[in-house]
């Protein structure tokens, strides 16, 4: 009881000391200067800086720069003779020697095109190659020591990252929009279905397209590419936009450099469906005189391992056979009537239609 009663006078003791250490420095301002008491006192939130992402803009934004495209098409009238077509888009500088990114549809039958820098520097480009099924394109001028994008080789965008979109909208200037990744793998944009885009909300206006989509630290996430566009014209759509992911970008632009174009492997099977439990996917056609009809692949054939890889997912697959290099041999590990087979299959490359 003794302890009880002491620990009841120490509390009230300590009560009351706060409360007159509080009367005392509300009513005596001067007290409030000691240093370690200001923090207390202060207004942090007048105090704070807005929320800004011109970090991000700073780092990415010189290497962003405006494309100009003329060519020059023949009209089906004599009279009316040739005609002079302009595109206007976007790029971006991936390396300081003159590689420069964009989309193919911005310099497609172009006969000359320009790049003007950030800085006002103007440059005649060379087109080095492209690749229809991305719509990518790469750009070379001859030019030393130019602003780079930050690049980030482990990138990867999940929903809901912070995303800002750098480019030239309608010739008004670099411009910048800011949104967030909406969805991950979206496919079916293109003439392959192993293809995957980023979808974002950040606005993609006439312009834009082949400019920078950066996160917040100023690295590149992707090209910016394609605006949804639904053809019944009562459906008003908006914030659905694409970009080609920095990871396919930056692997379609190295062999472009390497070999002028992409050079990707075919298999020749159509499957959606894939099986969690059994961790592989169905085989549910094989296309006519194609690699895996010559291998003696099958219809509801379920491949669960491609190589030394399993299967994770059927985009996965896909990408294993499309990185693969043609005429190499690959061991298909397949179930077909509860029996596991191994079936070598010899990759043949993809020719765009």
């Amino acid at each position: 009881m003794k302890i009880l009663a002491v620990l009841k006078y120490i509390l009230n003791s300590v009560g009351y000391g706060i409360i007159i250490a509080v009367i005392l420095l509300l009513s005596v301002p001067q007290l409030r200067d000691n240093t370690y008491l200001s923090p207390l006192f202060s207004n942090n939130q007048q105090n704070a800086a807005p929320l800004s992402y011109s970090y991000a803009v700073n780092a990415a934004s010189p290497a962003v720069v405006n494309i100009y495209s003329e060519a020059i098409e023949s009209t089906p009238s004599y009279y009316q003779g040739s005609r002079k077509v302009s595109r206007l888009g976007s790029g971006v500088i991936m390396a300081s020697n003159g590689y420069i990114l964009t989309n193919f549809h911005v310099v497609q039958n172009a006969d000359l095109i320009k790049v003007l820098l950030q800085s006002g520097v103007r440059y005649p480009a060379e087109l080095i190659g492209y690749d229809i099924i991305t719509d990518l394109a790469v750009l070379r001028v001859n030019a030393v020591n130019l602003p780079v994008i930050p690049q980030k080789a482990s990138q990867i965008s999940a929903v809901g990252d912070v995303v800002l979109a750098i480019g030239n909208p309608f010739n008004l200037g670099q411009t910048v929009t800011q949104g967030i990744i909406s969805a991950t793998g979206r496919n079916g944009l293109s003439s392959t279905n192993y293809l995957e885009f980023l979808q974002m909300d950040a606005a993609i206006n006439k312009g834009n397209s082949g400019g920078a989509l950066v996160n917040t630290r100023g690295e590149l996430v992707g090209i910016n590419s394609r605006e949804f566009r639904e053809s019944n014209p009562q459906f008003k759509i908006q914030g659905i936009f694409f970009a080609v992911p920095y990871k396919l970008a930056a692997k379609v632009m190295q062999q472009i450099i390497e070999n002028g174009r992409v050079v990707r492997g075919w298999l020749g099977i159509i499957s959606n469906n894939y099986l969690t439990d059994i961790k592989g996917f169905v085989i549910e056609s094989v296309s006519p005189d194609s690699p895996a009809l010559r291998a003696g692949l099958q219809p509801s054939d379920v491949v669960v391992q491609i190589g030394k890889t399993p299967i994770q997912s059927i985009t996965q697959a896909l990408d294993i056979v499309a990185e693969t290099k043609p005429n190499t041999i690959l061991i298909f590990k397949v179930y077909r009537n509860n029996k596991l087979l191994d079936i070598p299959v010899t990759i043949a490359e993809f020719i765009q239609q």
